[in-house]
Order: C-alpha cells, then sequence, then structure tokens
C-alpha cells in the first residue's frame, strides 16, 4: 500500500478528536490529501436521521451521488427507500445512510465510476468508523461487498454467502444485505431470486429492529 493511501497517525488523532457528526461533515469536505481527491469528485458522507438506531452503509458514490453530495439519491437510492419503506422504515426518519468510501472513483473505459481499491477501502476507513461511533446505531446493514470489507474485513465470502446473517461488532447488530444495484441488475422475483431474498432479509431486519427499538 503506496504512503498516499495510508492515514497519518496525527490524521487518526484529528478525528478522534471529532466529537460531533457535524464536525465531522466540516472536516472531511475540507480534506485534500485523500487519495480520491486528485479525481475532482465530490465528498458525499450521508443522508437520513444521525439520530436513528438503523444504518445503511453503502459503498462508493456513483454519478448522480457525485453531482447531489448525498448517498443513494440514483436509481439504487429509490430502490432502497421503498425496500425501507416496505416493512415501514423511513430512510428520513427512522435511517442514517452512509459510504465506506466518500468518493466516486472516476471509472475507467468508457465507464462512469469504477469499484474502490482496497487501499482506498482501507484509507477512508477510519471515517467510516468515526461516523458510526458518533451515530451508535444498534443496527447496520452493509450493502453489497465493499461495506462487508470495510466493517467486517470480508473479503473472501461474498454477498450471496454473506448476505441474511447476523454479526456482532462492537455492540452493533450487523447484517450484510444485497446492494440495490444488483437487485436493479436481477429484476426477477422468484423464490430464491435475490428480490426474493431482499424481502426475506428486510423482514427479519424489521423483526430485530422492532425486539430491540421498538415501533
Amino acid at each position: 500500500m503506496s504512503s498516499e493511501n495510508v492515514v497519518s497517525e496525527a490524521r487518526l488523532a484529528q478525528i478522534a478528536q471529532w466529537e460531533t457528526l457535524d464536525e465531522v461533515i466540516q472536516g472531511m469536505n475540507a480534506m485534500t490529501d485523500d487519495p480520491l481527491y486528485p479525481a475532482g469528485t465530490n465528498m458525499v458522507i450521508c443522508r437520513g436521521n444521525p439520530a436513528a438506531k438503523l444504518m445503511v452503509v453503502g459503498e462508493a458514490p456513483g454519478p448522480q451521488e457525485n453531482k447531489q453530495g448525498k448517498p443513494f439519491v440514483g436509481p439504487s437510492g429509490k430502490l432502497l427507500d421503498q425496500i425501507l419503506d416496505s416493512v415501514g422504515l423511513n430512510s428520513e426518519e427512522d435511517v442514517f445512510i452512509t459510504n465506506s468510501v466518500f468518493r466516486m472513483p472516476p471509472g475507467e473505459g468508457g465507464r462512469s465510476v469504477r469499484k474502490p481499491t482496497s487501499a482506498e477501502i482501507e484509507y477512508y476507513k477510519p471515517y467510516l468508523l468515526r461516523i458510526i461511533e458518533l451515530v451508535d446505531p444498534q443496527i447496520m446493514l452493509l450493502t453489497g461487498g465493499v461495506s462487508m470489507q470495510s466493517i467486517l474485513n470480508e473479503t473472501k465470502r461474498g454477498i450471496t454467502k454473506m448476505r441474511g446473517q447476523w454479526h456482532e461488532v462492537d455492540g452493533h447488530w450487523v447484517m450484510p444485505i444485497f446492494h440495490p444495484a444488483y437487485l436493479l441488475r436481477n429484476p426477477a422475483r422468484t423464490p430464491g431470486s435475490p428480490k426474493a431474498l431482499m424481502w426475506q432479509d428486510i423482514q427479519e431486519v424489521k423483526r430485530k429492529y422492532d425486539e430491540l427499538i421498538g415501533t
């Protein structure tokens, strides 16, 4: 891992001193030394309710997120909102949404966006962990492989094997789920399909939510 992809000890100390989410947002928006800053893409940190007890951790911003400065606002975000709404969870009131990587990795070969590298995921991880500490959700949903790598350090088992399973991480109940973009690419609703499995998973999430938090 190159030196520019490692968070310095001084920066780690600075992150630890941020005492509010507003300080985190202000500090991150001022960053000019992170590995994706030279690409010229915007910092996309969060949306939703910081007091919510349910957090959704995405992967990295796409073109719409980069444009609007909020995570999950494109087609994937609309589907995420619908999935949450299907079990009575409002994405702006009941949920806090953030990213694993906070700038859009520019695409290659004619594509607008690419998957974040492991080095990029590791660089932004301390910022995500500080956000988690400050928001302190009881339940966290990890959408896709990038967020699984960031929070669970999982790089070998894919989302298909990990989805729907609860993990306890530092006092949080954590479940990997399919990324909504994957569901858009696989629209079938037949038994065993990704959409059918997502329906099972989100019902289990609501069951756990009601158990821990109440309606």
